[in-house]
């Protein structure tokens, strides 16, 4: 989408009296504990039964991924597991005994449980009428979960353009194989990295809709993005970008593609947003949302609701 459709969206977006259709995002100022429980509280679906906290624990040498110490009190909350995938990409993250060592590292297990979900294989989850996915693979214990709650750290990402809860809930719980497979957009076989770039993208949200449409078409998921930290770079670089412009907020909604959405016209929003503006232009960052809600995983029209 070209920018001036983008601030057409936020001018609606933005009204105080824009309540036509769309999901609701609840938004806080107050990047904290308590602001976290407060946004899970006013999304009002209880993360019941055995929850999977998928998050991402951030490659070594990388410190901008979500403060174990922010999270903490939510996580406990629910009586979470986080859950991660391995990478496809090398790293420190590419083998279970490594991954399981960062997160470590970073403070993750001192607070929860930690579950790679691909130590022990695979399993297959349907794309329904998917362009170029047929079958998304995710790690195979992403079956022993109840519910999952869905933690991002927005920010930009060099291939993607931006990281938000459609790629956290896509390449995030995709297997090591699951996600060379969204990166070559069904074929997992050769230079996986330089697939054409729209087709990329939307494989990322025929995945999510895959994980979606798994735990009752959503019903069984809830997102809250953090919009601090905001890097040109995802969590994933092990030396990404310093943050050039401040810290937002944090969001949560019941749609990852208005929550996505959201996030994005509030960069846009930002007086000092150009870098990452730019991050996720130059990669077309905005198809993934556009094409999300193509396919039904959720609507890019939204009520914002501010609750400080």
């Amino acid at each position: 989408m070209k920018r001036i459709a983008l601030m057409v969206l936020m001018v609606f977006a933005f009204a105080p009296t824009a309540f036509a259709a769309g999901a609701v995002v609840y938004m806080t100022r107050a990047i904290s504990p308590a602001g976290m429980m407060a946004i899970y509280e006013r999304l009002g679906r209880e993360a019941e039964g055995k929850v999977a906290v998928k998050l991402s624990t951030g490659e070594a040498g990388n410190t901008h991924y979500l403060s174990p110490a922010l999270i903490r009190d939510l996580v406990q909350r629910v009586n979470g597991t986080i859950v991660e995938c391995n990478t496809a990409y090398g790293g420190s993250r590419a083998g279970t005994a490594m991954h399981m060592q960062v997160a470590e590292d970073h403070g993750f297990t001192k607070i929860a449980k930690v579950d790679i979900m691909d130590a022990e294989g695979e399993i297959a989850l349907p794309v329904a009428d998917g362009k170029h996915l047929k079958q998304n693979y995710v790690g195979s214990s992403f079956k022993n979960y109840d519910f999952c709650l869905v933690l991002t750290h927005f920010k930009g990402h060099a291939m993607a353009g931006l990281g938000g809860a459609i790629k956290n809930i896509s390449i995030g719980i995709a297997s090591a194989h699951g996600k060379r497979l969204i990166h070559g957009a069904g074929n997992d076989k050769g230079n996986i990295w330089s697939t054409e770039q729209d087709s990329f993208l939307e494989s990322m949200a025929e995945a999510a809709k895959s994980v979606s449409d798994s735990l009752d078409n959503g019903k069984r998921m809830l997102y809250i993005s953090v919009m601090n930290h905001l890097s040109v770079d995802c969590d994933c670089d092990g030396s990404p970008a310093e943050p050039d412009m401040h810290d937002i907020g944090i969001l949560g909604s019941l749609d990852p593609v208005a929550l996505d959405q959201a996030c994005v016209d509030l960069v846009y929003k930002a007086p000092d947003g150009q870098s990452l503006i730019k991050r996720m232009e130059s990669r077309h960052g905005i198809h993934t949302i556009e094409y999300a809600a193509e396919i039904g995983l959720g609507s890019r029209a939204y009520n914002l609701v501010t609750i400080d």
